[in-house]
Parts: structure tokens; C-alpha cells; sequence
């Protein structure tokens, strides 16, 4: 009688046959084995790279970036990078003010040019005012602590309003108003429709004047800051008009650079 192997089909005597579909069934263990291997490894990759974006944009979690002391070159003053990961260094200079008609100041370095944007953008018909410029290391915690009070009293956990408040506001020792190099620009009495026509015409015109959109739509994680169309940073009149050409950020210019 003709033997039959375990599938059925032909067999040998001398157990050929049994060896045969033993190979098979290991391979396809082994083929399974893979396929669920390389599933893992998709699912592990996707999973760093949600928490490397998380660690880079929120500097929270195994993948923070380290926040070390922002490189400061007097001589090339206007392209210090502070942000989330770049602090203001403990020798930065605290700058010499000049004080705007609605008690706002400004570092004086930067006012002629700011003085210049104004004069165009009312020949132009907006009414724009600056509101926010220099702050105090002491101004920028309080306006933390006020926000993290606010979440507190939503009910949210002490980190988790933490998190969420360090989304909206520069942690301090990190902003860049405490610097005096940057303003916020909004229209006089802030009409939405008037507010925009401003920011329309700040990021058409205002790298003629040395200033640059600082936290662009989409860069978040370039920046740490999301995207503020009123937050415009002095970076002098040749940096801003590469910048733009370039579509680059304060961190990408100074990189370039080897600010």
C-alpha cells in the first residue's frame, strides 16, 4: 500500500515525506514570525516619532530636548535664538529702553526701525499699536502662574495645567520679550478685521524694516511656539530680507549662519 504523508498527499516509507511538512510548517512559522516582526518595528517607529515630536515641540517627555543657554555674540546681537530649548544666557545684558506713548518699551537699538514700520503702516491707513514689548523675567512668571491658575481652575492637575500653559506662554527665562527684541503688533482697540489687515501687512512689508514673522504657521516644531501673527522679532534689515527669501526661521537663518 502507497503511504500518505500528513497532508495527505504522497508519503515514503522511510519518512521523507513527515520531514518534508515538518520544513514547510517551520518556514511559514518563520514567514509569520517576520511579518509580525515587521509590524512591531512600523508600530515602535510610529510610537518615537510621536514622542520625539512631543519631546521637541512641548519639552516634555523621554525626548525633550535639553534647554542649555542661547549663544549671544554681542556683535551680532539682533540673531540671538531664544526659544524653549535656548535660554536667555545669565550674562545677557539687560537692554537700554526706549518707552512707546502707550508705556510699552522697546530695546532702543531696534526703535528707529519700529518708529519707521509705524510711520508706513499709518501712511498705509492702519492704526497699529504695539501690545507687548520688554517684559521683566518677573512679568513673564507671573503671566505663567496666572495661566496655570486658569487651567487649576478648570479643574486640570497641576501638570497637566503646567503643559497646557507652556503651550501658550513663553516658560520664563525663554521668552523673547524679556529681551526687548520683540513686539507684539495688533491694531489700536483690536477689531478682528482690523487686526488682520495689520498682520496682512506685516507679513508683506515688515522684513523691510528689519522684522520678521518669529512663529510662522506650520513650524512649530522648528520654533516651539505655535503659530502668532502678531508676534514679530527684530533681526535687522539684511537678516530679514534673507529670511524671507529663503523662507527660513530665526533658528534655521542662525544655523546657516553660525549664529
Amino acid at each position: 500500500m502507497e503511504s500518505r504523508g500528513p497532508d495527505g498527499g504522497p508519503g515514503t516509507a522511510d519518512g521523507r515525506g513527515v520531514r518534508s511538512f515538518a520544513v514547510a510548517r517551520a518556514r511559514r512559522s518563520r514567514a509569520a514570525m517576520l511579518r509580525r516582526a515587521a509590524v512591531a518595528a512600523c508600530v515602535a517607529a510610529l510610537a518615537l516619532a510621536a514622542l520625539a515630536g512631543v519631546g521637541a515641540v512641548m519639552h516634555r517627555g523621554p525626548f525633550a530636548r535639553w534647554r542649555t543657554a542661547a549663544a549671544y555674540d554681542p556683535s551680532r546681537w539682533s540673531l540671538i535664538v531664544v526659544n524653549r530649548w535656548n535660554a536667555i544666557p545669565s550674562g545677557y545684558p539687560r537692554p537700554e529702553l526706549t518707552t512707546l506713548r502707550n508705556g510699552q518699551q522697546v530695546d532702543s537699538r531696534i526703535y528707529p526701525d519700529l518708529q519707521r514700520m509705524f510711520d508706513a503702516m499709518r501712511a498705509d491707513g492702519l492704526d497699529p499699536e504695539v501690545t507687548a514689548g520688554f517684559r521683566t523675567n518677573d512679568v513673564q512668571r507671573r503671566l505663567m502662574d496666572e495661566k496655570i491658575a486658569e487651567y487649576r481652575g478648570e479643574g486640570m492637575p497641576e501638570a497637566a495645567a503646567r503643559a497646557r500653559a507652556e503651550r501658550l506662554v513663553a516658560i520664563p527665562g525663554t521668552s523673547e520679550h524679556e529681551i526687548g527684541l520683540a513686539v507684539d503688533v495688533n491694531a489700536r482697540g483690536r477689531a478682528v478685521d482690523d487686526n488682520w489687515a495689520v498682520y496682512d501687512w506685516l507679513a508683506a512689508n515688515a522684513y523691510r524694516y528689519g522684522f520678521v514673522l518669529r512663529y510662522p504657521d506650520g513650524r512649530t516644531a522648528v520654533t516651539g511656539n505655535q503659530y502668532e501673527p502678531w508676534h514679530y522679532r527684530y533681526v535687522g534689515v539684511d537678516a530679514a530680507a534673507a529670511m524671507r527669501d529663503g523662507g527660513w526661521t530665526l533658528e534655521e537663518y542662525a544655523g546657516r549662519e553660525g549664529a
